[in-house]
């Protein structure tokens, strides 16, 4: 007996290790491949690796994934930890915190959304990023939210048949919004500065979309994506004279091919409005931080007609929307763009041509507006590929 019992112990040792052997190796083969490699034989490599318990209940690699990406994007926002909680108690709510692809009549996703009532595409709503985008902005335009008792602000937004469901599931998503949350709380947005949607910034974005790339005193520079090696300036090009407009250009300029990274303000590594932070802080000229705040740094700027070295050019980017924008780049002159773009490129440059349709906001924040910067002896089309 005892003879049999090591056999089977042996026995079942071995396919324990082979299962593993054949996981890891397809783990390391998905890192080769450019995926993520996380977890363990007993993981199923879910944020931080693995199956968590989390405040009061375990939750699985998807549920984790999904909760820190609704918890980043609010981050990314600039809004509060309170809005963050509302939108992942909704979520567990919803769909338990996975991305489902089905729900009662056509819901879909971590918030159960329906194209058929104005929440965007299937493919929009089955983005986590995107569907908790609009969940966010859904929130914001609720009277007083930041302050309704649990699970009303979630009502609010959802109007669901079970209104009673979402004040038990704020608990659980404090704790996971405790887990993944960066840095300080952020103050409630205030509610009589944003544009109705739709609004006058739309209407700004269509107005931009017609106007050509013209340089900071209307001359117009044929410039083109094609025409720019996106990791250097084109030859000739010169600095502004002002010299706050000369130190901020200098300084993004100085960190191209520098590397993306979320939340970065320097000096090695930068998101989009954190290098215009740095840029213009080099400068001497404060701005706020995160492009929640810069779109209505400065003084606007009404056309591309009046653009000035340093003006901060806004657009919807991957998260945002005509009156929301969430990605920032600096026109440095003579048709010319600098932004920390994304993880995969870094600070680059970029024709101002390209980003001339998706424009939403200019803001200019120091020196002469529209003033020409001194022409360049020998602006070329750019440097070869």
């Amino acid at each position: 007996m005892g003879s049999s019992r090591t056999t089977v112990v042996v026995a079942a040792g071995a396919v324990w290790f082979l299962l593993c052997t054949a996981v890891l190796g397809g783990f390391a083969a998905i890192a080769t491949l450019g995926g993520a490699l996380a977890g363990g034989c007993g993981g199923d490599g879910g944020t931080g690796g693995g199956s968590q318990q989390i405040g009061p209940r375990s939750w699985s690699a998807e549920q984790t994934g999904n909760a820190q990406t609704i918890v980043e994007i609010a981050v990314a926002r600039a809004l509060p930890r309170r809005a963050a909680a509302i939108a992942v108690a909704t979520a567990i709510v919803e769909s338990q915190l996975n991305n489902v692809t089905y729900g009662d009549a056509d819901s879909l996703g971590l918030f159960q959304q329906r194209p058929s009532q104005g929440w965007g595409s299937p493919a929009t709503i089955l983005n986590p990023a995107l569907s908790t985008a609009t969940f966010y902005d859904r929130l914001l335009q609720v009277p007083g939210w930041p302050t309704l008792p649990a699970g009303v602000a979630e009502q609010a937004v959802q109007r669901s048949a079970f209104p009673e469901r979402y004040a038990p599931a704020e608990p659980p998503a404090a704790a996971l919004v405790e887990r993944f949350w960066k840095g300080p709380d952020n103050p409630p947005p205030p509610t009589d500065t944003a544009p109705a949607p739709g609004g006058d910034a739309a209407a700004q974005a269509a107005a931009f979309a017609t106007l050509g790339c013209a340089d900071q005193g209307g001359s117009s520079i044929p410039l083109s994506p094609e025409d720019l090696d996106r990791h250097h300036m084109p030859p000739g090009f010169t600095l502004p004279a002002d010299p706050q407009q000369r130190a901020a250009v200098s300084y993004v300029i100085s960190k191209i091919g520098a590397p993306y990274v979320w939340g970065a303000k320097g000096p090695d590594a930068f998101d989009c409005s954190g290098l215009m932070l740095a840029a213009w802080a080099s400068a001497g000229v404060p701005i706020p931080a995160g492009t929640v705040s810069q779109k209505n740094a400065g003084t606007p700027v009404g056309s591309l007609s009046q653009l000035a070295p340093g003006d901060l050019l806004l657009t919807p980017g991957s998260l945002g929307s005509p009156s929301n924008p969430r990605h920032v780049g600096m026109y440095v002159g003579h048709g010319v763009v600098v932004d920390a773009y994304d993880s995969s490129t870094g600070v680059i440059v970029s024709p101002l041509s390209k980003w001339t349709p998706q424009i939403v906001t200019i803001r200019h924040i120091a020196g002469p507006p529209g003033e020409p910067a001194p022409p360049p002896s020998a602006l070329a089309a750019g440097a070869p590929r």
